[in-house]
């Protein structure tokens, strides 16, 4: 499938479309060094109907950014939506069960046995990958294509509306976006070493970044995320 041709053949969401319009040349460009990659046999995740799939959710209903690094690199399991997987997926990617057993120590929620996050979507809360695409076993791979452009413009959008707004900002290069987010006026994040296996001892696990994220949201005067998954 021509990625270029499914960047703008799937629809983004009204608001999302409004916010991003001016980065259309920026698009037009990654869309055609995928196509490139691709033609010379490159295999690239998530599939291309799932590359922007984060912004086909309302974007004034986005009431938490949850900021990953890049699409798990192995085939079958990126979808879209930073740390996610399909239901089917097993065993669950490392860094998701780290994440479900903090979300058991922080709020004493069983985790399910699947990786399917699309309940904390449907309740706001966005699930975004700074670099939106991966080359198959090949971590960080399409870091400096063009994504960062794109995941920076969508951040300040976020942060400038007049919304309430809580980031969860995971590891280092989710940190980075910390200054941003409060020059454009979201100053409520919740922080932490990422949940990899190679940092979560570092300070992820006890972090309680759930409970956390529902006190700053009660601070903005909006209503929790219900975390549990079904």
């Amino acid at each position: 499938m021509d990625e270029l041709n499914t960047l703008f053949r799937d629809p983004l969401e009204d608001g999302w479309a409004r916010a991003l319009a001016p980065l259309r040349d920026d698009f037009a460009r990654i869309g055609e060094q995928l196509k490139e990659r691709r033609s010379a046999g490159e295999t690239i995740l998530p599939a291309p109907e799932n590359i922007l799939r984060v912004f086909r959710q309302p974007f004034d209903e986005v009431k938490v950014l949850v900021l990953g690094q890049d699409p798990y690199p192995t085939i079958g399991h990126p979808i879209g939506m930073s740390f996610a997987v399909d239901k089917h997926v097993r065993p669950l990617p490392k860094s998701l069960q780290n994440i479900y057993r903090e979300l058991h120590d922080d709020l004493g929620i069983v985790p399910p046995e699947h990786g399917d996050l699309s309940a904390w979507a449907q309740q706001g809360v966005m699930l975004l990958n700074t670099v939106l695409t991966v080359q198959a076993g090949a971590p960080k791979s399409h870091h400096g294509l063009g994504w960062d452009v794109i995941t920076k413009a969508a951040v300040v959008a976020l942060a400038e509306r007049d919304k309430p707004l809580v980031s969860i900002l995971w590891g280092a290069d989710a940190g980075k976006f910390e200054p941003l987010l409060e020059q454009h006026g979201a100053p409520h994040f919740v922080r932490s070493p990422h949940p990899s296996p190679l940092s979560a001892y570092r300070g992820f696990f006890g972090s309680k970044p759930f409970s956390q994220t529902n006190a700053l949201l009660a601070d903005q005067g909006a209503g929790p995320i219900d975390w549990s998954l079904s």
